[in-house]
């Protein structure tokens, strides 16, 4: 286009331009010699957004009820652990060996421990009703949850507690605990979407057949900031990630333990999508791998940024990432893409129906 004396008009920014280097899309349409340009309001592509239009879009009502504010959190800056723990058929080895690195990662200055899905139990539905615990008697019933309570109060720090089977009455449930640095349960998120897919000659597993799922979704204020939970297969969901950003949400953590054939194509995309989508902070936790256990785990423990960039990832083996979380970068990328606030609400809209349904609810 150099030396032509056209301007094409960018449908980004409908600002004119002359660099036809710019890497954005064009409408065919709308080359406009310069020398007319002053008449560009009566040529106008008539389907090119104006700033009217741009109001009725109405992005406020895309979130059912309203997008809350992102809050202050407690902390800008802060440490997380995500304890890559080997499992074993020897739950008192599992409670101790998990202790100890939680108590290690405290020591390197963690304020939020995040652990792996089922760390007190070997993954099958074999095993899910012999490991369980009655969460809400605690004491002797729930041993793996006493141990959390203790570590979170002795060390003043918030931890995710991965998750375990919890026997409820005549149920059981995939469940992950939160405990604030008091050592008082602050949450309790039951599985919502179970892990039933059948991968013909390559994967196999259905939860259902021992599990039942939870109802609800898990939002929990804490010392370190408002954290949503999901477990797993939960993070397949981008509807329940988008209901935790509506609610303010800093931070999603999913233990998680995709397994052999998920996890090499989809782990580390679906954790960096839910970033990206939320422009917030996703950690995953995953146990590790065992080649000898009859569920393979990926492993691949990860802590993505609001900008859907890897911050911090390992391999397979037993080990323990600590990084740091610096929320003011949350605020920064929503204002570089401020899509949060050009969504299209006279098109489509998220209904948390919890939140409506429930006063209480955030």
């Amino acid at each position: 286009m150099e030396g032509t004396g056209i301007t094409r008009l960018c449908q980004r920014n409908l600002l004119p331009t002359t660099n036809p280097s710019l890497t954005c899309r064009f409408f065919s349409d709308s080359v406009i010699h310069h020398n007319s340009f002053h008449n560009y309001n009566r040529n106008f592509p008539k389907f090119l957004v104006s700033a009217t239009m741009e109001a009725s879009f109405k992005p406020e009502e895309a979130r059912v009820p309203a997008a809350l504010p992102l809050p202050t959190p407690p902390v800008t800056k802060f440490k997380i652990a995500m304890c890559q723990l080997s499992v074993t058929t020897d739950k008192e080895r599992n409670i101790a060996h998990a202790q100890q690195a939680m108590e290690v990662a405290a020591d390197k200055g963690a304020q939020l421990i995040l652990l792996p899905e089922i760390w007190n139990s070997p993954y099958s539905n074999d095993s899910f009703p012999v490991y369980a615990e009655d969460i809400d008697a605690g004491g002797d019933a729930s041993p793996s949850t006493r141990m959390l309570s203790e570590v979170s109060r002795s060390r003043k720090i918030t931890v995710i507690g991965g998750s375990i089977p919890e026997r409820s009455g005549d149920k059981l449930y995939n469940s992950c605990c939160v405990f604030g640095t008091d050592g008082k349960l602050l949450a309790t998120h039951r599985k919502i979407h179970l892990f039933d897919i059948d991968i013909p000659g390559k994967m196999t597993f259905k939860e259902s057949r021992t599990l039942t799922a939870g109802e609800r979704p898990t939002i929990v204020d804490t010392e370190v900031g408002r954290i949503g939970i999901g477990i797993c297969y939960d993070i397949r969901f981008q509807e329940l990630a988008a209901i935790y950003a509506a609610r303010g949400a800093h931070l999603l953590c999913y233990p998680g333990a995709f397994n052999m054939t998920t996890g090499p194509l989809h782990w580390e995309l679906l954790q960096r999508a839910r970033a990206a989508d939320c422009q917030l902070y996703v950690a995953t936790c995953s146990p590790a791998r065992d080649g000898g256990s009859s569920y393979v785990a990926w492993g691949h423990s990860t802590l993505v940024g609001p900008f859907g960039e890897v911050l911090v990832t390992t391999e397979h083996e037993e080990t323990t990432l600590i990084a740091e979380i610096d929320y003011s970068v949350i605020e920064q990328r929503r204002t570089y893409l401020p899509f949060q606030k050009q969504r299209r609400g006279d098109l489509y809209q998220l209904v948390d129906v919890d939140r409506l349904n429930s006063t209480g609810a955030k």
